[in-house]
């Protein structure tokens, strides 16, 4: 691991565990994978080895949901990650490219602009000019690259990329061959190639994916993790990695402190106190997971480099705001509703509800 980087991609970061699992690792091995599915599995999972060597997990969730994503990249068909925004949906295709692959960066970054020479292939226009078209004057995507090492490839936000653009993968999918007809040539797939997509449940409708490319991926749902007790690892978990790789000069955060700042975020995403009781208007925002653990990490910022160290209900609250209100008017009434109806009324909340306050 190199020190001054802020993030590693996952295969060196999780080095030392990825090297683990695979020294004991003796089942089958699809072709070209760097370890067995039971391998990928226990690396996202987490567990203990035979040898007490502990796995970290990386995802916190359904272990089906992951079983059946390893399962898919084992086919031929591709897998699409669907969920809403702060599901863990890249954090989980770059974890599987790492452990499948030991290369998680053959990445085409899905946006409004992106070009079809990002998924198939462009041109070194100097050398096209000088030398004509040639194998040499090609300059590859991330895609072809894939398919020549069989490796896999990740898309991120597939539903945010043009519609024609888009519509290159089918051939690519399908016949696993990537034509290059200024050359009467092709790129075909070596054993091992795959690929994950991720697409956003609310994107849906911006640019949704036709028919024939659907078929071509096999759609698992990543949900919310499904109780407050694995909201609360997992924001605790990713809040003390990034606060130890940013070097943020504050304590650990009190569980307490994570837990009331992931009550609120389901309170509001769910319309509803936790108990039922009260019914809550919800914000127009997502109020995901990653947006609480972005809480949490802007919260350790202000307690660390302007405040004691110690993690208080004003370090968060400025975070807290700025993840409800993404809408200034009507994000506005329903924070300042759930503040009158729901925290002033906890006894122990008291502080939460004078910090958020001063700030509306």
């Amino acid at each position: 691991m190199d020190a001054q980087l802020l993030r590693e991609h996952a295969e060196n970061q999780y080095k030392e565990e990825l090297d683990a699992l695979s020294s004991v690792d003796k089942k089958q091995r699809p072709p070209r994978w760097r370890m067995s599915p039971w391998a990928v599995m226990t690396y996202l999972m987490g567990g203990k080895l035979e040898n007490g060597f502990e796995i970290s997990p990386k995802y916190i969730g359904n272990r089906r949901t992951i079983e059946i994503a390893v399962a898919t990249l084992t086919t031929d068909r591709a897998l699409l990650l669907l969920g809403l925004p702060g599901t863990a949906k890249t954090w989980v295709a770059e974890h599987l490219a790492a452990a499948i692959s030991g290369d998680s960066t053959l990445l085409i970054q899905g946006t409004a602009g992106t070009a079809e020479e990002s998924v198939r292939y462009g041109w070194n226009y100097a050398r096209l000019l000088a030398e004509g078209p040639s194998m040499q004057a090609l300059v590859p995507s991330p895609m072809m690259e894939a398919m020549k090492a069989g490796k896999i490839a990740r898309i991120e936000e597939l539903t945010r990329i043009p519609a024609d653009v888009q519509d290159t993968l089918i051939t690519i999918l399908s016949e696993k061959t990537l034509p290059i007809p200024e050359l009467g040539a092709e790129i075909q797939a070596v054993k091992g190639f795959n690929v994950i997509a991720t697409a956003n449940d609310r994107d849906k409708g911006v640019n949704e994916l036709s028919s024939a490319l659907k078929r071509r991926f096999n759609t698992v749902i990543l949900p919310v993790p499904a109780t407050i007790e694995e909201e609360i690892d997992i924001v605790a978990r990713r809040t003390e990695a990034m606060g130890k790789a940013l070097e943020l000069p504050a304590e650990k955060p009190a569980i307490e402190e994570i837990t009331r700042v992931v009550q609120i975020f389901r309170e509001l995403r769910g319309g509803a106190t936790l108990d039922g009781k009260t019914k809550l208007r919800s914000p127009s925002g997502s109020m995901s997971t990653a947006e609480a653990i972005s809480v949490m990490n802007n919260g350790l910022a202000l307690s660390g480099h302007f405040g004691d160290g110690a993690l208080k209900a004003e370090d968060l609250a400025a975070g807290i705001v700025g993840a409800v209100v993404k809408d200034p008017l009507q994000d506005s009434l329903v924070l300042k509703e759930y503040l009158e109806t729901v925290v002033k009324e906890r006894d122990d909340w008291k502080d939460f509800y004078r910090s958020i306050r001063h700030l509306l």
